[in-house]
């Protein structure tokens, strides 16, 4: 098999690994998954919100879910579960959480607006919520929902900024929800401190500064010298 096909077979697998999980563990706060290969297997980090309910009674639902993950073709996987620290700061369990809302009748803008505020006040720099659906006719749109400051191009884009998305089945469609996040302890590109000195260090450098300013005596008189010299000849 060609190493491009290989690269592609493995995206897709976990991709639908990655989807299959989401749908089990919905009900425990979805927060991601990372799927690493390693040499004695699979292992399948799977971030909750509340891992009892993904580890089951005497470790019996994470048993079932490891004999589930063989039917994908990964070798001898091994889950590990994870509570997520700070929910606020997890997009895709914030994304996770306000579809499940969404889907237990909340009004769209309560639940974006409430969601929103949850998050800023735990002390996110940024953040943007998209609900996007037949909100409130039979016309599709999309609301949303933004504070704080947001990166929409550029490599922070895609390096700093959390990024969740998931999906709420209503009785008339599907919404989409997709939520942007910008962590506390990002520093942005933008973003500068003014360094406060005392006067004696401002003195100081200010003599530095100015003596690199002026000229060394001996490279002027050398300079003169050689100036002297060509104009004899």
């Amino acid at each position: 098999m060609a190493v491009e096909r290989k690269f592609i077979r493995d995206r897709i697998t976990k991709l639908q690994v990655k989807e299959w999980l989401k749908e089990e563990v919905r009900n425990a706060g979805f927060g991601g998954v990372d799927i690493i290969r390693t040499p004695l297997g699979t292992q399948v980090s799977l971030f909750v919100e509340r891992p009892g309910l993904v580890i089951g009674k005497g470790g019996r639902r994470i048993r079932m879910l490891q004999e589930k993950l063989k039917e994908f073709g990964l070798d001898n996987p091994q889950i590990s579960v994870d509570e997520v620290e700070k929910p606020e700061f997890n997009a895709q369990l914030m994304a996770t959480l306000l579809a499940r809302a969404l889907e237990r009748g909340w009004y769209f803008r309560r639940a974006g607006y409430r969601f929103l505020y949850r998050i800023m006040e735990a002390g996110a720099k940024g953040c943007e919520i998209e609900i996007s659906g037949k909100l409130t006719s039979e016309r599709a749109r999309t609301e949303k929902f933004v504070a704080g400051t947001m990166v929409h191009t550029g490599d922070p884009a895609y390096e700093l900024v959390r990024k969740g998305f998931d999906i709420a089945i209503k009785k008339l469609g599907v919404y989409g929800v997709s939520v942007r996040i910008i962590p506390p302890d990002v520093e942005l590109p933008d973003e500068f401190k003014v360094k406060e000195v005392s006067k004696e260090e401002l003195e100081a450098l200010k003599a530095q500064i100015l003596g690199e300013a002026q000229p060394d005596a001996e490279q002027v008189e050398a300079e003169q010298a050689e100036n002297k010299e060509g104009e004899e000849q």
